[in-house]
């Protein structure tokens, strides 16, 4: 890993509460799974997950290329 890249950086920084809220929706959608077993929240989880992940590779990208 990039030294320069770190927690909290301007290309970060905006994204870092957007991040922070949609995992906590995934473990919503994990809670509600394991209280009602609807399979819908295992799928709106994954598609969080899935967004997440994309959005972090984006996030490197835009660093890489910022460097």
């Amino acid at each position: 890993m990039n030294e320069r890249r770190t927690w909290n950086n301007p290309t970060r920084e905006p994204w870092n509460p957007v991040i922070h809220q949609l995992l906590r929706a995934v473990d919503h959608h994990n809670e509600a799974f394991f209280k009602d077993g609807k399979q819908w929240h295992m799928e709106k989880a994954a598609m969080l997950r899935q967004y997440v992940r994309e959005l972090k590779e984006w996030i490197q990208e835009e660093e890489n290329l910022n460097e």
